[in-house]
């Protein structure tokens, strides 16, 4: 919104049964006044539009976003820290508390990252249908964004193309899909569908794209800083440019992009937030991991998210204390896995604390933490949270072990 016509009521009401009065005796003008306690993107041209009784519109010619009016107004007001909302649930017997600004960021995170999962459409093909003819809860058209899993869900997508909305549209995301896989298939050939390529560039051209974007900016890059740079780029060849438009922007006035301006304008602060949290766990710094898993959560990253991320980092843990019970340094063996330079001290600590045999059995935790997700969505952020935990407590005693 560029511009809101704020206001915030200015007439004080005092007693209940003289407001009662006055809203029924001047209808018009009682909700003219309490209309001016929201924001509106365009105010009404008429408070009560009664030109086609019994069908009656109140604030004719008005538009106002009520996400905006629930939330984005408070923390623009600087209400941002005051609790909007308490959670308090009689199953798990959690209570949380969030403030405007938190919530802001979960619905944001609802908004952005709440798609269909392919293997859910998998098992009710008829979903896909139902969630694309569903009215908008605030008009307009709406857009379904579809993530493809392990299982196949072309029965879904044919009773889609079969019986599309022409309000919505469908947006399936499914990797490196080959030619002859059911579900490119099906969308090349409908007439209401389409497979839309899109190829990652290789690190070749993409350091090509670093030095021509630094070069005419007047700009070089520390190579530790290009290190980072590099993985963070690549799925998108405009997206990339503007990324490091942005960078180069940033650090305007200096000669050299260091690793400082690639984490504050370009890495992807779910990424960062959830190494930190991996890695907190792994080291056993207990209290650590409860402020980096409410991190990870604001910054949008899901609770499977988080495990697959936990668990991807124990596999490679694992694959290193092996190196190391086979003759290798705790560096060496830090150094090489797959996990930025800058954590090489958290997975050093990490591979000194953890035996194989400790980490075998942290992955299996792990994976059962997943399962246990899947089956009780509801809980998975509960669940995902006290796994971490117990790792970092086991983490912890094995440190006095060593």
């Amino acid at each position: 919104m560029n511009k809101s016509l704020r206001g915030l009521g200015e007439k004080p009401m005092t007693g209940y049964a003289e407001t009662y009065r006055h809203s029924l005796e001047q209808p018009e003008e009682f909700w003219a006044e309490a209309a001016e306690a929201i924001d509106w993107e365009r105010r009404w041209d008429q408070v009560l539009d009664a030109s086609r009784p019994p069908f009656y519109r109140w604030f004719a010619g008005a538009r106002l976003n009520t996400c905006w009016n629930a939330l984005d107004r408070h923390v623009a007001a600087g209400r941002g820290e005051r609790v909007a909302l308490i959670w308090d649930s009689p199953v798990t017997g959690e209570i949380r508390h969030f403030t405007y600004r938190e919530l802001r960021g979960e619905v944001a995170h609802r908004l952005v990252d709440g798609g269909l999962e392919g293997d859910a459409l998998a098992g009710d093909p008829t979903r896909l249908v139902e969630e694309a003819n569903t009215i908008p809860l605030f008009g307009g058209r709406r857009a379904v964004w579809v993530k493809a899993g392990a299982r196949n869900f072309v029965a879904a997508v044919e009773a889609l193309a079969a019986a599309a909305s022409p309000d919505c549209r469908v947006v399936i995301e499914a990797g490196d899909l080959k030619r002859n896989a059911p579900l490119r298939v099906l969308c090349e050939r409908a007439k209401n569908a389409a497979a839309l390529p899109c190829y990652e560039d290789a690190k070749e051209q993409l350091e090509r794209l670093i030095d021509e974007e630094m070069g005419s900016a007047s700009l070089t890059i520390a190579p530790e800083a290009r290190a980072m740079l590099l993985p963070l780029l690549g799925g998108d060849r405009l997206a990339t440019r503007s990324e490091l438009r942005k960078l180069a922007l940033y650090a305007r006035g200096k000669a050299r992009v260091e690793i400082d301006d690639v984490i504050a304008v370009v890495a992807d602060a779910s990424v960062i937030a959830v190494d930190a949290l991996v890695d907190a766990a792994f080291a056993g710094r207990i209290r650590e991991v409860e402020t980096e898993f409410g991190k990870a959560r604001t910054a949008g990253t899901s609770p499977s998210s988080i495990l697959f991320a936990a668990l991807r980092h124990v596999a490679a843990l694992h694959k290193a204390r092996l190196a190391i019970d086979a003759g290798q340094s705790a560096r060496a063996a830090a150094e090489g896995t797959w996990v930025n330079f800058r954590r090489f001290d958290d997975v050093d600590t990490a591979l000194r604390r953890w035996t194989a045999a400790h980490l075998q059995r942290a992955m299996l935790q792990l994976a059962d933490a997943s399962f246990e997700s899947r089956l009780k969505s509801d809980l998975a952020e509960a669940i995902a949270d006290r796994v971490l935990l117990s790792l970092a407590v086991q983490a912890a005693s094995l440190k006095a072990q060593s």
